[in-house]
């Protein structure tokens, strides 16, 4: 199984470049944000629970979040992969995602991050929020604060994947299918060792 979690921060270009990567290699799509949704939407005991907490403001916390990424992937045993995006955010959630995936046969294949200067990102999001007509995408002081709570809170993340030699970096700026390019030479290097070992 090919399992890769993209990594960047808030208007790093994750939306486009996870869903030409789907096409591409036929992964699935695992985004903490749908999940919930539709957990929620089906009524289910996780949701309920997701919806309790988050109708007090309250975050979900990371036991319920990995429970209905459970689901998912054994919902799909069959499938070639996933991407995860926008989890793991935190060391704790990543070592839970690894206890996961291991009791199920697999593992994280590579981290993979859009690198991208703050101040292009900062850019980006406004230029967005001309067209999103998302508040936070609007505000450049919340923008900032959102790309400094992402460096803070998920610098460590890439370091416990590189600490397992599984983080790659890319740089996202320049032409999508560039981009694109880099990110696929990465995943056909990992898919080649894949092989390798079978």
């Amino acid at each position: 199984m090919l399992n890769i979690v993209l990594f960047g921060p808030p208007g790093a270009g994750k939306g486009t470049q996870s869903q030409k990567l789907l096409d591409k290699y036929n992964l699935i799509h695992l985004s903490t944000g749908d999940l919930l949704r539709s957990e929620i939407a089906a009524g289910t005991a996780l949701g309920l629970e997701a919806k309790k907490l988050m109708d007090n403001g309250l975050l979900v916390p990371d036991e319920v979040v990995i429970g209905m990424i459970e689901n998912k992937v054994k919902e799909h045993r069959q499938a070639a992969g996933f991407i995860f995006d926008g989890f793991p955010r935190t060391v704790p959630q990543a070592q839970g995602l690894d206890k996961l995936l291991q009791d199920n046969d697999t593992e994280i294949s590579a981290m993979i991050a859009l690198r991208v200067d703050d101040e292009e990102l900062t850019k980006r999001l406004l230029l967005r929020g001309q067209t999103s007509g998302r508040p936070d995408d609007q505000n450049e002081e919340l923008i900032r604060k959102r790309v400094q709570e992402y460096n803070t809170k998920t610098r460590p993340v890439a370091d416990y994947y590189a600490g397992q030699g599984k983080f790659f970096a890319v740089d996202g700026i320049g032409e999508i299918e560039d981009i694109f390019k880099a990110l696929c030479q990465h995943i056909d290097a990992l898919k080649e060792k894949q092989e390798e070992k079978k």
